[in-house]
């Protein structure tokens, strides 16, 4: 079995001279949760337009499922799902009409997957209502519904808990990790709202002007995010030392730039820098870190919050 469910090498589009991805190569596994961060035009959308055959890159490659050129990719699509943009239902028709209609449309024979598909998202109960007349909370359940038809080995869902209220997205959430659990289904998911996403998401991905900024795991982010005192001084080496034996921790991690980070003594910084003026180390930065996902999001793309 290939390990990878999706890998793409050098991926690029361009639109009139202007850049919506550029060079992005990434790998996504399989049973695991993406969580796609971007600002508005940062080429989420793109991509995952150019993972669903939607939209062609204008340079670099793409493997699904370990297979990549234009046939082989036609055929490895049928193995995903996706609601991209807007749920692509019929307005006029009841929510289990347009799951017939869908249904049909991809020659699946089970009937009985359209109760199972409307009792998962919370739609069993819609009767003859019109999809037409859903919140945008229904629409957007209809929507995820309708790309979980054929049960799809790669999901990708383009902020799928727009217009959801706090109940729902709780709801979104549960099922998103069920079928990553239960099925291993691999989840591709954009979202503006970054503490769902940090509840929901085992992996990021994080793009910048169409550049990858940062691939990293749940495990990463919480390591890179975890409170602690950031200290830099004259003499790591000496620091490191004075930690160790005149405040008994090992709890520190020594950065590349020779900054240290301490994940002991919290609430304690000045009896930190009282220890370490007595052992006449000059320290020039002692101070409070610490990321939740939004933070660190604004800083690995440099603090440039502009659309």
């Amino acid at each position: 079995m290939n390990p990878y469910v999706v890998k793409t090498n050098g991926l690029t589009k361009n639109y009139r001279g202007s850049f919506a991805l550029r060079d992005l190569s990434i790998t996504m596994r399989s049973g695991k949760i993406y969580g796609l961060i971007g600002q508005n035009g940062a080429g989420k959308t793109t991509f995952m337009r150019m993972l669903a055959g939607l939209s062609f890159p204008t340079a670099g490659s793409i493997e699904l499922f370990g297979h990549g050129g234009e046939r082989a990719l036609q055929d490895e699509r049928k193995r995903i799902g996706c609601m991209i943009e807007h749920p692509g239902f019929i307005p006029t028709m009841t929510a289990k009409e347009n799951l017939t209609l869908h249904r049909m449309m991809r020659g699946i024979p089970n009937k009985d997957i359209e109760r199972e598909l409307l009792e998962l998202v919370g739609l069993a109960d819609t009767g003859n209502k019109k999809a037409k007349n859903f919140s945008l909370g229904m629409k957007q359940r209809l929507g995820i519904a309708i790309a979980l038809l054929g049960n799809p080995e790669l999901l990708i869902l383009d902020e799928p808990i727009n217009g959801l209220d706090p109940l729902g997205v709780v709801e979104i959430r549960h099922l998103l990790k069920k079928l990553c659990e239960e099925r291993q289904m691999t989840i591709l998911i954009s979202s503006h709202n970054l503490p769902e996403l940090y509840q929901t998401a085992t992996d990021y991905i994080i793009i910048h002007k169409g550049l990858l900024k940062q691939a990293l795991s749940l495990e990463q982010l919480d390591e890179r995010c975890k409170r602690h005192l950031l200290i830099r001084c004259n003499e790591p080496d000496k620091l490191v030392s004075v930690l160790e034996t005149a405040l008994h921790t090992t709890h520190y991690k020594v950065m590349p730039d020779n900054t240290v980070k301490l994940y002991d003594f919290l609430d304690e910084k000045e009896r930190v820098a009282g220890v370490l003026f007595e052992h006449g180390i000059v320290v020039t930065n002692l101070s409070n870190e610490g990321d939740s996902l939004e933070n660190y999001f604004i800083s690995v793309i440099g603090g440039d919050q502009d659309g």
